[in-house]
């Protein structure tokens, strides 16, 4: 009696995660350095922008935590 692998994961879904995580990495970092840098059109520097960035980047290592 043979039996037939079956398939794990993979897919064309796997091909998204590291776009979806460098993506995210990369926006939380320009809108970190936004709040600091372009402070004519956010205002002062502000804490929500910082943690909205870190958000992004969280997001970001949540995903890479997907990827097999």
């Amino acid at each position: 009696m043979s039996r037939t692998p079956v398939k794990v994961g993979g897919g064309r879904f796997q091909a998204v995660i590291p776009i979806l995580m460098f993506g995210l990495i990369g926006l939380g970092l320009i809108v970190i350095l936004a709040n600091y840098i372009i402070q004519d059109r956010f205002g002062a520097p502000s804490n929500w922008y910082l943690l909205g960035g870190l958000g992004l980047i969280l997001a970001g290592i949540v995903a890479a935590t997907q990827y097999e």
